[in-house]
């Protein structure tokens, strides 16, 4: 039976949890995630674990930030008056903005902190400094 190798394309079931065990993302309740190893589309620890499994494979393994989303990068923390939100927007600790820099490159980011005329938001992926756990299955490799 195959192993899964550098260059393979796989369809893998998953679960990601926080140390803490709180599930932030699975699979099972729907198709299984396919990729190609080696193309950057995934996390390091990721594809790196999926590495030498078998279909069927069964495995949980823990990802360091460092192979996850990396560590939180405070310059990526700005304050945004709000005369600089949309008019209609409401700002809540939480919610999502989109903004576009001078190449037209978009940038995600969340509002952590609202103050009286200014918020504070983020622009980490919101799993910088976190270590996650897997649960993977391989299901298929092609």
């Amino acid at each position: 039976m195959s192993q899964v190798k550098e260059n393979d394309t796989v369809k893998v079931h998953y679960t990601g949890k926080l140390k803490s065990g709180q599930v932030f993302d699975s699979s099972l309740e729907r198709e299984p995630l396919e990729f190609t190893l080696g193309q950057g589309m995934l996390i390091p620890g990721f594809e790196k674990a999926v590495i030498d499994m078998k279909v069927n494979d069964k495995k949980t393994v823990d990802i360091p930030m460092e192979e996850a989303y990396g560590d939180v990068i405070k310059e990526l923390f700005h304050k945004v008056e709000k005369a600089q939100l949309p008019p209609e927007m409401e700002p809540a600790v939480g919610l999502g903005l989109a903004s576009r820099d001078a190449q037209g490159n978009e940038h995600q980011f969340r509002i952590v902190e609202v103050n009286e005329d200014h918020v504070i938001v983020d622009g980490n992926h919101p799993l910088a400094g976190q270590e996650l756990v897997f649960e993977l299955e391989v299901v298929e490799i092609k």
